[in-house]
């Protein structure tokens, strides 16, 4: 049996509606910052609760805007998390700022413990990650970001429909950026993203910043970006946000599948804690395992396209060799790479293939 880590063949399947959305677009001829895009921010922001929401061209870009309109520059450092896709560190270092990294916690996201350690005069803002879904400690990001007087923006790429106490992940902070990627929980036909924020004066800034500077058409108040949301995106996503609590939920259902299967594997399979006010919605499916290689080589033998996510800390990146870090700064980053082992757990699954990787795991440890 094959079971594919992507869905986008089963998810455009019917892909009859949709030409049928981009032909109308065509037709309007309002292809930049058009109708659809005010549409899908709209929607966005009835699906989250968060008031001020911008589509831009990435989620990366949300980031880099985000940080920017929040004064963040040369000479400033911002404190993150090596245990993530190299964007978010990457968003960092374009606005001239230098990353500063903190261990993560057995979740995966940022060891709040450890945060104020790592403040020092530079520090202008912390950026924790909801990596595969899962909500950092924002009520403790929150605290600490008070007490220092420093700015948050979340990185939300892996998170729509995430929530703490009920309060949507990037509703905490000063601002957040969610990815639209194609493997994303919520996607379009190519690159895009979202920024949201609950100040009204920050979204005013943004959105000059991410079409120019313009005020209008021929007036501009001060230099930016060009990284608009496409409305050709905005059209596949407002037909997709529709399906977003549906998506999420049987990725969550498939998901706790998983978790009942391996706590009988407790010798061999460690699954990271799941804290009850935190609503996960799994973007990816990640465990640690015992002779991960090994499982990831069998796994791939029986048609099962298993990942690791990710298999070398961004702190461990030839990128990031001009920060000073090196092998054993952060123990448990770099402890949770050797054994990290990732699942299809998409909304396209069937439970017959559900039922076939649990038992080829089952297999493999016998």
């Amino acid at each position: 049996m094959k079971v594919e880590y992507s869905y986008l063949r089963q998810q455009f399947a019917g892909i009859g509606p949709y030409l049928n959305d981009v032909k109308k677009l065509i037709l309007s001829e309002d292809l930049t910052l058009g109708k659809p895009v005010q549409e899908f921010e709209e929607r966005f922001s009835k699906l989250t609760g968060i008031p001020y929401v911008l589509g831009v061209s990435s989620g990366t870009d949300a980031l880099i805007l985000s940080l920017k309109m929040l004064g963040v520059g040369p000479g400033d450092e911002v404190i993150t998390t090596p245990n993530t896709f190299i964007a978010t560190v990457g968003a960092i270092a374009m606005t001239g700022a230098r990353p500063v990294f903190v261990d993560n916690n057995a979740e995966h996201t940022i060891d709040v413990a450890k945060i104020e350690a790592a403040i020092t005069k530079k520090t202008k803002a912390i950026m924790p990650v909801h990596l595969s879904g899962t909500p950092a400690d924002m009520p403790a990001v929150m605290k600490i970001a008070k007490r220092h007087n420093l700015r948050v923006v979340e990185d939300a790429a892996q998170a729509i429909l995430a929530s703490i106490d009920g309060k949507h992940v990037g509703s905490w902070g000063d601002a957040a950026g969610f990815s639209l990627h194609p493997l994303k929980n919520l996607n379009v036909w190519g690159d895009g993203g979202i920024i949201v924020t609950r100040s009204k004066d920050l979204y005013k800034k943004l959105k000059l910043f991410r079409n120019h500077g313009l005020v209008n058409r021929d007036e501009v108040e001060f230099f930016g970006h060009n990284c608009r949301l496409d409305s050709l995106h905005a059209v596949i996503a407002n037909r997709l946000i529709k399906e977003a609590h549906f998506i999420t939920d049987k990725r969550i259902g498939y998901a706790d599948q998983f978790d009942r299967a391996f706590k009988r594997l407790s010798g061999s399979i460690t699954i990271p804690p799941r804290r009850k006010n935190m609503k996960r919605v799994y973007h990816t499916y990640v465990i640690h395992a015992k002779r991960r290689d090994a499982l990831l080589k069998y796994l791939i033998g029986k048609g099962i396209s298993a990942k690791i996510h990710y298999p070398i800390p961004v702190h461990l990146q030839k990128a990031a060799r001009y920060l000073g870090y090196k092998k054993g700064d952060f123990p448990v980053c770099e402890a949770h790479c050797r054994n990290i082992i990732t699942l299809p757990v998409h909304q396209h699954l069937t439970q017959d293939q559900m039922d076939y990787m649990i038992d080829c795991v089952y297999k493999f440890y016998e």
